[in-house]
């Protein structure tokens, strides 16, 4: 019986970026424009709170210790106990109007992350005045190394990775589309991107994702209140409907990596009223019969 219920009332602005480390057996999230990370137990218990200077798109634990945090002005170093960050690129720092968001490790140790319009609102109310497409998807390797995988994105979103280590997936919300790339993962390459899913005609649009043990995809449809579960060949497998309308991203965590953990929205963006008590709250889903499959930490 599939089971959802507030783990955290964190009352995010922006709650994003679940992250379940296996070593630690902790649970990370992020408030992006609250510019926060935090921390608790798999039951929702000891949380902690640290604090990142500007606005925070994703984070990723390195082997070294620390985090790689993905802010708005660049990709840095991050050292929990002083709460401090280390610059190590800003591949957009010509550009004002976009920020680093979401990102995650692929299975050699490397941190993928793309950009997007900076401000989410404005990007609605300019829709069809300028051009939206200066977002790109980026790949920090563990020697530092950043590389430009992909342009021409409006809001980077979601990437995770097929078992095999041969298919990269990645959205534009923005644009309501969940694409694919082949993968190579000795290199980092990523090539022949095409349409993996769509979310045009539904309400919502394809937010965070993740790949469970059975290569099935799951995303979290954003302005949409459900969980969508997508089959390795792109179709529809399952939808999971969720208590709040606006959930961001999702990621499988706990001992037995089957709990889908989920984070919300706690302010209203594109004229979207949200009315529920728990908007912004930290959630766990049971009871959904798959599992997850370790994150990896960056290995540089």
């Amino acid at each position: 019986m599939i089971e959802t219920r507030l783990l955290v009332d964190a009352d995010n602005h922006l709650g994003e970026g679940p992250l379940w480390d296996v070593k630690e057996e902790r649970l990370y999230w992020i408030d992006s424009t609250a510019a926060e990370i935090y921390r608790c137990r798999a039951d929702g218990s000891e949380v902690e709170r640290f604090f990142v200077p500007h606005h925070i798109g994703s984070m990723a634990l390195r082997e070294q210790g620390g985090a790689v945090v993905a802010l708005a002005n660049g990709l840095h170093f991050y050292d929990f106990e002083k709460q401090t960050v280390q610059l190590i690129a800003d591949p957009e720092s010509d550009d004002p109007e976009t920020r680093f968001n979401d990102g995650k490790v692929d299975r050699r140790g490397r941190f993928i992350a793309g950009t997007m319009a900076y401000d989410f609102d404005r990007y609605e109310a300019d829709r069809g005045q300028r051009s939206t497409r200066s977002g790109a998807l980026y790949r920090l390797d563990t020697n530092g190394t950043v590389t430009r995988l992909d342009g021409g994105i409006s809001c980077s979103n979601g990437p995770c990775w097929s078992p095999d280590n041969r298919t990269l997936y990645s959205t534009d919300t923005y644009d309501k589309q969940m694409y694919a790339y082949d993968y190579n993962v000795e290199t980092g390459a990523a090539s022949n991107r095409r349409v993996f899913a769509s979310a045009r005609g539904m309400a919502g649009t394809f937010d965070g994702a993740t790949v469970d043990a059975e290569g099935f995809i799951w995303s979290a449809l954003v302005f949409g209140g459900r969980i969508l579960r997508y089959a390795p060949d792109g179709t529809l497998d399952r939808v999971v409907p969720f208590p709040v309308r606006n959930l961001t991203s999702v990621m499988f965590g706990g001992p037995n990596l089957d709990t889908l953990y989920v984070t919300t929205m706690g302010r209203p963006m594109w004229g979207i009223p949200q009315k529920e008590r728990n908007k912004g709250g930290l959630f766990a889903v049971t009871g959904l019969g798959v599992r997850g499959l370790p994150e990896p930490r960056f290995g540089g």
